[in-house]
């Protein structure tokens, strides 16, 4: 399974937003700029999180898009999911009767244990705990 670059991109803008929010509203093109990514891209990244609920834009000479809520509370599990849809790696284990195999079937307990890995890893890591990560790997060692 891979991610797609909008939830990488995604990801890097939304930990960006957290590791400048001392700052104010960041302008896209900062946060472009930043992240070596293009403003069109993010133009097209944007509205999803903030329909999502993790960010908003501020208006006017000194706007900029802040997040909506702690970064405590945003988990990279539901960024991606907002950006990407489910990420079960086969349908049956988002909807197990679509398929009349799954309640015997071995590869349908790999496929939901797979799942919970990733739901494991993404929901017990914050927005907050990935920018202290940021933090530490910027040290100067």
């Amino acid at each position: 399974m891979k991610f797609s670059t909008r939830s990488r991109y995604g990801t890097r803008a939304m930990l960006d937003l957290a590791l400048h929010s001392d700052l104010g509203p960041i302008p896209l093109k900062d946060l472009a700029r930043r992240q070596g990514v293009s403003m069109k891209y993010l133009e097209q990244i944007i509205p999803i999180l903030k329909k999502a609920g993790f960010i908003t834009s501020v208006r006017g000479i000194n706007g900029g898009y802040v997040l909506a809520k702690d970064a405590g509370k945003i988990r990279l599990l539901d960024i991606i999911e907002a950006l990407e849809g489910s990420l079960s790696p086969v349908d049956c284990v988002d909807m197990p009767k679509w398929c009349p195999r799954s309640k015997e079937c071995a590869t349908h307990e790999v496929w939901r244990d797979v799942r919970g890995a990733i739901d494991g890893v993404l929901g017990g890591t914050t927005l907050d705990d990935l920018a202290e990560r940021q933090r530490e790997l910027s040290k100067p060692h």
